[in-house]
Formats: structure tokens, sequence, C-alpha cells
């Protein structure tokens, strides 16, 4: 009789602190579920923990929760009037966007400091439909964590009326060095060998594999590469701001 009764009070408590949550988010408006930006993450991991508390403990006042909930949304309001209002306060509690790709060279200074893998980037890239990296002029991640792309003015989207030519097959290339480690798999599949990736990096001047942070290989057999030094002066790039 007991545990039916701890249920039914679980029970009354999720329908009455579900609603209530909605209802704050939607008032808290969309920018904080569509960007979720640092500080919107840290307010729904917060929101979660008091109402997962809640549900979990029975102990726990029902009302005090309710009040939680609607001084954080509240909370999280203010907050957001206040970085529109103050451009300073709002660089002070988020990241900075930040250059990863620059004329289809990765900076693998940036990505480190970011935390970001190879597999992040390319994925993300895939996701903005570039699949040859070569194709990026500029290519910057977000204070959300997403990727912006620009690409480079001779593969940026034009309509076949504007160029007046039939529609081209789409540039995809593919990853035959990652990190300094040849992918003979991949080689061996676009019908190409390891003396004919040497020989064209030899022809760039490359002789030390190792020094290789990404290479590709799109379907014309055209290899692209990006270097472990290559942007290291992150000094010299241009500044991306809010």
């Amino acid at each position: 009789m007991e545990l039916i009764k701890e249920l039914l009070l679980v029970t009354g408590r999720i329908l009455t602190i579900i609603p209530l949550m909605l209802l704050v988010a939607l008032f808290m408006g969309k920018r904080s579920i569509g960007e979720l930006p640092v500080f919107d993450f840290l307010v729904i991991i917060i929101l979660g923990a008091v109402v997962g508390a809640d549900i979990a403990d029975p102990d726990i006042p029902h009302i005090h929760t309710a009040a939680a909930i609607v001084l954080i949304g509240l909370f999280q309001i203010i907050v957001s009037k206040l970085i529109i209002r103050q451009r300073k306060l709002g660089h002070l509690i988020t990241f900075e966007p930040t250059i990863v790709i620059q004329d289809g060279k990765l900076i693998v200074k940036n990505l480190k400091k970011l935390r970001y893998s190879l597999d992040n980037v390319l994925q993300m890239l895939r996701e903005k439909d570039v699949f040859d990296i070569a194709d990026v002029h500029l290519g910057i991640i977000e204070a959300n964590g997403r990727i912006s792309i620009l690409k480079k003015e001779t593969k940026a989207t034009v309509t076949l009326e504007d160029m007046n030519l039939v529609k081209k097959s789409a540039n995809i290339s593919f990853p035959i060095i990652i990190e300094g480690k040849i992918y003979v798999d991949v080689l061996k599949k676009l019908n190409l060998s390891e003396s004919w990736l040497k020989d064209q990096l030899a022809t760039i001047n490359i002789i030390d594999i190792k020094t290789i942070f990404f290479a590709s290989v799109n379907d014309k057999n055209e290899l692209h590469v990006s270097l472990k030094n290559d942007m290291e002066d992150t000094e010299s790039l241009l500044p991306i701001k809010h």
C-alpha cells in the first residue's frame, strides 16, 4: 500500500512538473532550444537536475521545485536580454567564433584548442553538403559548436540558369592520409598505389608523410593536402567576432 502511494506521488509530480517545464521553455524562447550556447546549455542541465531530483526524491517539497524552475527560467531571460544590450557580457559567457579551415587548409592549432577531432570536422562538412575540403574558402566553428562554411568562388552554389550549363556531378573526396598514416585500403579501392601517392607528394615538395595532418583524393584523382604546421601563425588569420 505504501509503495502504491509513493508511485502515485511520483506520477503526480511528473504530470505537474513536465507541463511547467514546457511553459518555462516556451517562455524562454527559441534561442535556448535552437542555438544552445554555453549559458543556455548550463541552464538546461540545471533544470534537468532540479526536476530529476524532485521526481526521484518524494521528500523534496514539490513547491520548491516549481519555484526553482520558474526562477531559473526568469534568470535565463534576464541574462539573455543583458547579453543583447551588453555585448561584452555576451563575450564573457560564451565562445568566440574560431576559424578552423582557410583556403582548403585545416588549422590544426585551432582544432586542438577547441578539442575538435578531424572526424568531427569532416562530419560537419558533410552535413553542409561539402564532401571535398578543398572547396572551402573559410570554415568557422561558431559559439554554438556548429560550423559555418564559405565556399571558394568557383565552388559557390549557382543556378543552371546563371551559368547556362548542364549540371555536373558533385565533387567528393576520399581521405587517404590522416595524421601521418596512409590508408592503403582506400588507395586500392581508388586503383591508386603508394608510389603514385609519393610521386604526387614529391611534386609539392612533401617528403615526410608524418608531416601531413590530412590528405584526400577526389574522383578526378586530384590530391589535396593539409600539413600539421599549416597556418600555425593564427595571429595572421582575420579576426571573427560576434
